[in-house]
């Protein structure tokens, strides 16, 4: 880093003729006293005590006296003159670099969702990301799109168009026809470069979080994770809220300088638009040339859990009943069981009891597992960490049970019981079944 130039000051002086004697004016603001009168009234300058200050050239009344400067001050200002007019150029260079960003980011325009598929069968999340992206779009006055990309999947654009996208972006071609990141990124790529969306959607599953940190890097964007909220700020900005710091605070991110702005959302934030089948939009058909022999991932053979008998699909159950820690062993969860049963539920778990073994990770509620939207959500023996909070802070009626009742659980629950879950819950399924018997005697 080159050393800064102090800019020299001068000294001083006498033009010779034009002093008029007005009494020493230039004497009397001189601070250094570097100035002493002769017999005319005229000024002599003491050089070694002159600071520059140009006090007395300012308050002469015939312009009598000038700055000077040495030849070594000469050569510094020389020196001192040119960097000044080089960080000049550097401030001009600046400002129309910032001119030219700012006119790239004008050039993006509309809000996309992408709508992910397997096998043609739409992610749920998806649909619920088209109802927070029209609200977007609406604020913004742009239009909202969906990216449909998959093969023999056509069919998703009037689902897309039945939840609020006025516009649908297709690729349907076999090369799409299971997820791969190589063909998916670079055809989301070669979308947004060609038609330049503001804001860019993905659903935060396996396949959203890999395709959009790769689009992102490609791209050269930011990206925000598992999102909570999205809005528009005055500034025409995407305002992305999402929990952090173990989801103790909640964290409002701005991407100002790059385009797109993207965004992942989890299942069951966001809720479900309202699906109207008699809408319609534009298709644009597009294709992106690639080759089978330019993908190294090869896809063999197709394993889904969804094709285990076990499975649950525990973010998409309207009744769950959760156990933590206080559940204290494995065994111990056929009474939730029990009472799910009798419900017409799932039984979940908080991420202490899965770390224990005593559920299957796809049974985790919570940030760090699954976000649940419920009807009705009870928490048996779970004491209420912020991630396990945050993951079903949108039931609609949140039921806690717990020994201590000062637990967080009880903060943000409905309905709260204090008590032993081994004696409340089987109370509460006895209780259901006489409920059922007795209305099956009265019918």
């Amino acid at each position: 880093m080159d050393k800064p130039i102090k800019k020299p000051r001068g000294k001083a002086r006498l033009i010779e003729g034009k002093c008029i004697a007005c009494g020493a004016l230039c004497q009397s603001v001189c601070p250094t006293d570097a100035i002493e009168m002769n017999e005319l009234g005229e000024p002599i300058f003491i050089l070694s005590k002159c600071n520059g200050c140009a006090k007395c050239i300012k308050v002469c009344p015939s312009e009598a006296l000038e700055m000077f400067f040495t030849p070594e001050e000469l050569i510094i200002l020389e020196e001192f003159n040119k960097k000044k007019a080089k960080a000049l150029n550097e401030l001009e260079e600046v400002d129309e670099g910032e001119k030219t960003a700012k006119q790239k980011i004008a050039a993006y325009k509309g809000v996309w969702v992408f709508v992910e598929q397997i096998a043609g069968v739409s992610a749920k999340v998806s649909w619920e990301l088209l109802g927070v992206g029209k609200n977007l779009a609406k604020s913004l006055d742009v239009e909202l799109a969906a990216i449909v990309i998959g093969y023999e999947v056509e069919k998703l654009c009037q689902e897309a168009f039945a939840y609020g996208a006025e516009k649908v972006y297709l690729l349907d071609a076999p090369i799409f026809k299971h997820y791969r990141t190589t063909p998916y990124l670079n055809s989301v790529c070669y979308l947004v470069e060609k038609y330049k969306p503001e804001i860019l959607l993905m659903g935060a599953t396996g396949l959203g979080r890999d395709l959009a940190g790769a689009v992102a890097t490609k791209l050269s964007t930011g990206l925000t994770a598992d999102c909570t909220g999205l809005s528009i700020t005055e500034n025409k900005h995407l305002l992305q809220t999402r929990p952090a710091f173990g989801g103790n605070i909640m964290a409002s991110i701005l991407c100002e300088s790059y385009r797109p702005q993207m965004a992942t959302v989890r299942p069951h934030v966001m809720p479900m638009p309202e699906y109207s089948p008699e809408k319609q939009g534009e298709i644009i058909r597009e294709s992106f040339p690639i080759e089978e022999e330019a993908i190294l991932a090869k896809v063999l053979e197709i394993y889904s859990d969804t094709n285990r008998a076990e499975y649950i699909d525990i973010a998409g159950a309207d009744f769950i009943v959760s156990g933590g820690r206080g559940m204290g062993a494995k065994e111990n969860f056929s009474i939730l069981q029990e009472l799910a049963n009798e419900i017409g539920g799932v039984v979940g778990a908080s991420r202490s009891a899965v770390d224990a073994g005593w559920m299957p990770v796809e049974r985790q509620v919570g940030q760090t597992g699954k976000t649940v939207r419920p009807k009705v959500y009870i928490a048996c023996g779970i004491s209420g960490a912020i991630q396990h909070l945050v993951g079903i802070q949108d039931s609609d009626i949140i039921i806690a049970i717990n020994r201590d009742k000062d637990a967080p659980i009880f903060q943000i629950a409905h309905y709260g019981i204090v008590g032993n879950v081994f004696d409340v819950v089987p109370a509460i399924t006895n209780l259901i079944r006489e409920l059922k018997k007795s209305q099956k005697k009265n019918a």
